[in-house]
């Protein structure tokens, strides 16, 4: 495989978050941060999966060379999904390279800087039906009661925060859980609120998710409890009340990180007594199932969880189905 001539229309593209030399993928990721408004974990996840491509069957890096893309041939596509299923790795993992790397060649063709797509005629390997798991009514609620059970217990263990200290990670933790459950937002969703994104007297709040697309999400009671709790005790770490200010802080008084966040989440579901396994986003999971299974319809659920596609959230009508199979087998007679 040879390596491409770098032409001046390519360097022009080179200017991309991950600073790879390799210029057609520079441009690629420049045109999805830029024009497809792609979140920074979707353009890290791409360049990692078409640079593995590029190591694995073209054995050329583009973290450190250009790459001649039209070299590549369906063989050569083929090969890579064949490596991918001798690692063992997940049908849902194949499926997102392959996806990358259409996205790449079909970006590429847009762009007159490739032929062909070698990636499209080829086939994705079927994915499984996999339901998400979501928590019941009464274990959302010990999860939501957890952080201040959590934090009283450790204080009571001479744990050497600070009361303010112990005050606010109840308050902050609190709040995150109810606004998640509340509004069925993803982790991300919750730490990126700002001040402003809250309005407490009309019991919404405004949304920034995948593709910065904006919805408004609902704020409950409880939800709008623990908020205005936080917000009394919030000064604490920080006297920033500017309206682009985050909502939830750290002790530094900055935007807490959802890694920072799921490192106390692991805490709380101890001390609820539910499994290791479960995340943040099993939240969003349960938020979706039992507004289903309260008779809520379809396409409001949708807008709530901010899909773009109806599909995507049907999936849980095959939660609350199940569910009720399981009821049914196990209480009527004749089942």
């Amino acid at each position: 495989m040879s390596t491409a001539v770098t032409t001046e229309n390519d360097l022009r593209d080179a200017s991309p978050p991950s600073g790879t030399p390799d210029p057609r993928l520079a441009g690629f990721l420049n045109y999805l941060r830029n024009e497809r408004n792609a979140s920074d974990h979707t353009q890290e996840s791409y360049r990692m999966d078409i640079e593995q491509f590029a190591r694995m069957i073209l054995k050329l890096d583009p973290a450190k060379t250009a790459v001649d893309w039209d070299d590549v041939s369906v063989h050569d596509a083929r090969m890579f999904v064949v490596s991918l299923q001798k690692d063992e790795l997940s049908k849902t993992s194949i499926i997102r390279k392959m996806s990358a790397l259409r996205s790449f060649y079909r970006y590429l063709l847009r762009e007159g800087k490739s032929s062909a797509n070698p990636f499209l005629g080829l086939t994705s390997p079927k994915r499984g039906k996999r339901l998400p798991k979501y928590m019941t009514v009464d274990e959302v609620f010990r999860l939501l009661e957890a952080p201040e059970k959590y934090w009283r217990a450790a204080d009571a263990g001479e744990l050497t925060k600070s009361e303010a200290h112990v005050e606010l990670s109840i308050a902050r933790d609190s709040a995150i859980l109810e606004v998640i459950y509340s509004g069925g937002l993803r982790i991300s969703e919750a730490i990126g609120l700002n001040l402003s994104s809250i309005d407490l007297i009309g019991g919404v709040m405004l949304v920034r998710g995948k593709g910065k697309k904006e919805r408004i999400c609902a704020v409950g009671g409880p939800a709008e409890r623990a908020l205005r709790q936080y917000l009394r005790v919030r000064s604490v770490w920080t006297s920033d009340e500017r309206r682009d200010a985050p909502l939830f802080v750290n002790k530094d008084g900055g935007r807490i990180t959802p890694r920072s966040f799921q490192r106390n989440f692991k805490l709380y579901l101890e001390q609820a007594g539910l499994p290791a396994d479960m995340t943040p986003h099993k939240l969003r999971h349960s938020f979706a199932t039992h507004l289903l299974d309260a008779g809520a319809d379809l396409r409001s659920v949708q807008e709530l969880l901010g899909h773009a596609n109806l599909s995507t959230t049907q999936i849980y009508t095959h939660i609350s189905a199940e569910r009720l199979k399981a009821v049914y087998a196990k209480a009527h007679p004749r089942a």
